[in-house]
């Protein structure tokens, strides 16, 4: 009587977990540059809000706000925003998130002093 083989092979399931393994160690490094481009996208788009928050600020009370308790904004959980200088003529800000360190964003407008990365008016930039 010929007895039929069933299952597999110790060879044949360590082949699958190499070739699985190999698959992960090229896809969890991309993924990891996703989430941060995320993060950066964030901290982008909170930088963005906060100009609409500063603008109808300024429209209402004639000068820019200089803390952020100031203004009606909720940024994105996890963004820090730092005013760092705000009045009638213009301000500046910065913006961090943890699991982006170490990126920092900033933007200013008017005659505040530009803040690094920061290099043209109006402009978000990051490094």
């Amino acid at each position: 009587m010929r007895s039929t083989r069933q299952g597999f092979t110790l060879i044949e399931l360590l082949i699958v977990v190499v070739i699985i393994g190999i698959l992960a160690a090229i896809a969890i490094p991309k993924f990891q540059t996703t989430k941060g481009k995320a993060y950066a996208s964030t901290i982008k788009s909170d930088l963005k809000n906060l100009t609409s928050v500063q603008e109808d600020y300024f429209y209402f009370n004639e000068t820019y706000a200089n803390a952020m308790g100031l203004v009606n904004f909720d940024g994105t959980d996890g963004v820090t925003i730092t005013i760092a200088e705000a009045d009638g003529r213009g301000w500046s800000a910065t913006a961090t998130h943890p699991a982006a360190f170490p990126l920092t964003c900033a933007v200013y407008y008017g005659d505040a002093a530009p803040l690094s990365p920061a290099t043209k008016e109006g402009v978000i930039e990051c490094q």
